[in-house]
């Protein structure tokens, strides 16, 4: 090849180098003398600069670069690192043409002759400011959401590493946790279980899960740094790179301690709630089987009693009447355990001595008892008068002994106790404020596990053997606390024994009440009447005619409201009426007001083994408990004939 073609085939080359420079418009691709004067200039340079080539020849490079740059000389600099280390990169902020800026990644290499003279250099700027601008906006996002995590103080939001330990820990983590960064960063994060969690394998678990199945969520106890315990809804989600690598966790938890405590009081108060319909339920079963019986006892024991009168001089008949007898008095007191139970039962209230009435009933309790098992007393020395039936607290008193000495078959020792309590308004569910005396009787025997506790006072529920026990003691006791304004408590623990304590309302010492019953056995006498009895239950009916005309009375029989009323307007020579209370169609108490309005002068015996009566209707009437006898119904028709005697005090809480 000639000279001349080689210096053609150079100049060829470098037409194609210059168009290829030239025609690149993503770059800024542009050459400077060794002074940094432009030399060259491409379109990628124009689009970028906004200068023409015109316009930018010969001009020095710093026009390019911010007055904060070349007041620092960057661009001299930038010159002379390129020429002493063969190149310079950076990237930064330059000033286009029209003033606006860009952020630049500039490439300076120095261009030299085959003699090593530097002849210039080659300048490649891109403008990255789309880049930049989205990292940017990248970058303030994740800061934004740092001070957001940081700023959250209801959620312990921290990241963990694969292997489980705290990588970072926002404030409601150290709010919860008690731990502060420098603390717990780099930790394991099973610092925050139970020694018992651990032994199992709960945080290994709960990464695995993550790990496996996207995520982790559970409910459990954790630890405070303090060591205090609380319960934490926790959720563990799984953190993959761009490959799907696993590169660590991230673990979102909260204290739910507040709601959980709220949720099982909520279910405790929603169980009382079940509980009390279901005592509700049975007990208004209860009360309406003792009615029925209560009627059933009463002809028993009325038929028995006029047998008795009219009975041959047999002693072994006697005897078979007698035994009857007995055997419908045990059924009456039965049904007056269940009425108590039911909350029905006649109470006869007044202020009691209670450790003047334990001392009256210590023979009593012993000789029920046994003599191997003692029994001691703790009383104050001050201590109001309970209000209340003082029959059915000694009965209640004797079963919770009972009770307590079968709950000892190895022996032990029996409490009673008394203190005075005072409660505030809603203070104790079911108990009015005031001041109550609690009566206790405390034994160290067997104890009860939790679900027998729950069932004690259910009626016929019993512990004991067949045979062994009714299962109406508990609940006759809780129905006439309740009845009587107060409540039956019991706590009990397996292998530590049983306290029942009787709140029953407090008053200040008084007498101990009237001994009403205090009477002349013998039947009184009394001039012939003629009576109206009212009870629709035929047989109740026929007994009670059967005893009044015995007494030697007339008898007129109506087996519902509406006729006695029928029988009173066509009758003027009705001297007295009986009617029972639970009738079809008209109560008794309803028949009694229409016949205040139509003959007020007319005397009334109220005849009902229930105790839940209107009482402000009951004024001016005596009452006549069902199951009763003809010495009862005697001295009945003895006191509606007094007329200072016409109202009897009736059941109610002092004030």
């Amino acid at each position: 090849m000639t000279e001349a073609n080689t210096i053609e085939a150079a100049a060829l080359r470098d037409d194609r180098y210059r168009l290829l420079v030239e025609s690149i418009v993503d770059y800024a691709i542009y050459m400077l003398d060794p002074e940094g004067r432009i030399t060259s200039w491409n379109k990628g340079a124009q689009r970028f600069k906004g200068y023409s080539e015109a316009e930018i020849l010969g001009q020095h490079f710093s026009r390019f670069y911010t007055d904060e740059d070349r007041a620092t000389d960057l661009p001299g600099r930038a010159l002379r690192i390129a020429a002493t280390e063969g190149r310079f990169e950076q990237e930064g902020w330059r000033v286009r043409k029209d003033g606006s800026l860009m952020w630049a990644h500039v490439l300076i290499d120095p261009i030299r002759s085959d003699d090593g003279t530097l002849l210039g250099y080659a300048k490649v700027t891109r403008d990255l400011s789309e880049r930049r601008a989205v990292q940017e906006a990248l970058r303030q996002s994740e800061q934004r959401f740092r001070l957001l995590v940081q700023g959250v103080q209801d959620y312990a939001i921290y990241m963990l590493d694969p292997q489980g330990r705290v990588s970072s820990w926002n404030k409601g983590a150290q709010r919860f946790k008690g731990y502060t960064d420098d603390e717990i960063i780099g930790q394991h994060f099973s610092h925050f279980y139970t020694d018992e969690d651990q032994a199992s394998g709960l945080p290994t678990r709960a990464l695995q899960t993550a790990a496996r199945e996207g995520r982790f969520e559970a409910e459990g106890w954790r630890v405070r740094k303090d060591g205090v315990r609380f319960w934490a809804h926790v959720v563990i989600d799984p953190i993959r790179g761009d490959h799907g690598e696993l590169v660590g966790y991230a673990k979102i938890t909260r204290d739910v301690t507040e709601r959980r405590n709220a949720q099982q009081e909520l279910e405790a108060t929603r169980a009382r709630f079940v509980q009390a319909q279901k005592m509700e339920a049975i007990g208004q079963l209860t009360g309406g089987v003792a009615h029925d019986f209560n009627n059933l006892l009463a002809v028993v024991l009325g038929n028995l009693a006029l047998a008795r009168k009219r009975l041959p001089p047999d002693p072994k008949l006697r005897q078979l009447i007698e035994n009857s007898v007995q055997a419908a008095e045990r059924g009456a007191t039965l049904t007056k355990r269940m009425l108590a139970f039911a909350r029905l039962q006649a109470l006869t209230i007044g202020p009691i001595d209670v450790p003047e009435l334990v001392r009256g009933m210590a023979e009593l309790l012993q000789r029920s008892i046994g003599s191997t098992i003692p029994v001691s007393t703790q009383f104050p020395l001050q201590l109001p008068h309970a209000f209340a039936d003082a029959s059915q607290l000694e009965l209640a008193l004797l079963n919770l002994t009972v009770n307590a000495r079968d709950a000892m078959p190895e022996g032990g020792t029996i409490t009673i106790a008394a203190r005075e309590e005072r409660v505030g308004p809603e203070e104790i569910a079911g108990l009015a404020a005031g001041r109550y005396l609690c009566l206790s009787v405390i034994d160290t025997g067997v104890g009860m596990d939790e679900r027998t506790l729950t069932q004690a006072v259910e009626p016929f529920f019993t512990t004991k053997g067949v045979g062994k026990g009714t299962g109406l003691g508990l609940s006759m006791i809780h129905g006439f606390a309740e009845q009587s304004g107060g409540r039956l408590h019991l706590t009990s623990t397996l292998g530590r024994g049983t306290t029942a304590e009787l709140w029953l309302p407090a008053v200040e010492a008084g007498p101990a009440g009237d001994e009403t019953d205090n009477q002349d056995p013998a039947l009184p006498s009394l001039r012939a009447m003629t009576v109206l009895v009212v009870d629709d239950d035929p047989l109740v009916l026929m007994n009670t005619s059967a005893m009044l005309e015995d007494l030697g009375h007339s008898v007129l029989e109506a087996s519902s409201g509406e006729q006695a009323l029928r029988i009173l307007r066509r009758s003027e020579t009705i001297d007295l009426l009986i009617t029972d209370q639970l009738m079809p169609g008209m109560t008794g108490t309803q028949l009694i007001e229409v016949l205040r309005a139509e003959h007020a002068g007319l005397p009334v015996i109220l005849a009902s083994g229930y105790a839940e009566l209107p009482e402000d209707e009951l004024a001016g009437l005596v009452r006549l408990g069902k199951p009763f006898q003809q010495a009862d119904l005697a001295r009945a028709l003895v006191t509606s004939l007094r007329p200072e005697a016409q109202v009897l005090p009736f059941p109610g809480r002092p004030g």
